[in-house]
């Protein structure tokens, strides 16, 4: 819509906002989701810690490249983590559009123009609204419950370095867990962790499944989600590509969507989740 229509309609600029953070979706699962994320990986640490390095004296070097490389990985998951759960993912203000207003826009522009319902909005082309968020998010993929977001348009990103980084913190800590089973079984149990036997099992076990559990889940996750951006298709439209609904849009290079999401030519910064993309708001927003 045409800048000279900025008096037609009113757009509230509020933020969805929890925990005094600008953008944090105040959803009870959701927050509960991300908090079991942290606790999962915050008990691999305690694994490292109590069980892992307590051989270290003995096998220094491989200890410690592998502690290094644990304590890279879930820095790196869980700063992606933190970017993809607290960053608006391309929500569209909310608005107070009537329906003659609308039909009063349609008028006056060449192209066709949509108003969420629920939003009481203009809505952009490829947006979605979310029932958990409660607004509509420009190329929504899916609502996440573990990082507690929508991924859409601005954070996109980060969710696919959080699949990747637990991906590869899931798969070093099955090596790492495997190694350590069958150190202390070699060992008799002794000298090989900071607990008994029966606990340090039941910790490995659980450490293994989990390890098992979330490499096989964020893997998948990730090879979808840069299926979706190579394709230039979200999730949402090709779930209504396949039930027969019109999904037609202009699609764009495989390889120029990639660079889009991540944020320019390929560099160190796409494997970066503290690194800023170039994605601005307001190149994508309607000026009403």
């Amino acid at each position: 819509v045409d800048g000279h229509l900025g008096s037609t309609v009113r757009m509230k600029r509020e933020k969805t906002e929890c925990c005094g953070q600008r953008w944090c979706v105040g959803d009870a699962c959701g927050i509960v989701c991300a908090s079991i994320t942290w606790f999962l990986v915050i008990y691999g640490e305690v694994c490292v810690c109590s069980v892992m390095m307590w051989s270290w004296e003995e096998y220094q070097v491989h200890q410690t490249i592998h502690f290094l490389l644990f304590q890279l990985f879930a820095f790196l998951a869980l700063s992606s983590h933190i970017k993809t759960m607290l960053t608006d993912p391309g929500a569209v203000p909310k608005g107070m559009l009537t329906e003659d207003t609308l039909e009063r826009i349609q008028a006056m522009s060449t192209e066709v123009i949509y108003k969420c319902q629920k939003c009481c909005s203009l809505k952009p082309e490829r947006a979605h609204h979310c029932s958990v968020c409660e607004r509509c998010i420009r190329r929504m993929d899916h609502h996440c419950p573990w990082v507690n977001n929508c991924v859409g348009e601005g954070n996109q990103k980060y969710f696919v370095l959080f699949t990747l980084y637990i991906a590869l913190l899931s798969l070093h800590a099955l090596y790492w867990g495997i190694w350590q089973f069958v150190l202390c079984v070699g060992e008799e149990w002794k000298g090989c962790s900071a607990f008994g036997p029966p606990a340090t099992t039941l910790m490995l076990i659980f450490l293994l499944f989990e390890a098992i559990l979330f490499s096989i889940f964020t893997l998948v996750m990730f090879g979808t989600q840069i299926s979706s951006i190579f394709s230039d298709e979200t999730a949402i439209e090709s779930l209504k590509s396949q039930r027969g609904m019109d999904q037609s849009h202009e699609r764009s290079d495989g390889w120029k969507n990639l660079q889009q999401v991540f944020g320019g030519p390929f560099s160190m910064k796409w494997l970066n989740p503290l690194a800023t993309t170039y994605y601005t708001r307001t190149s994508h927003e309607y000026s009403v």
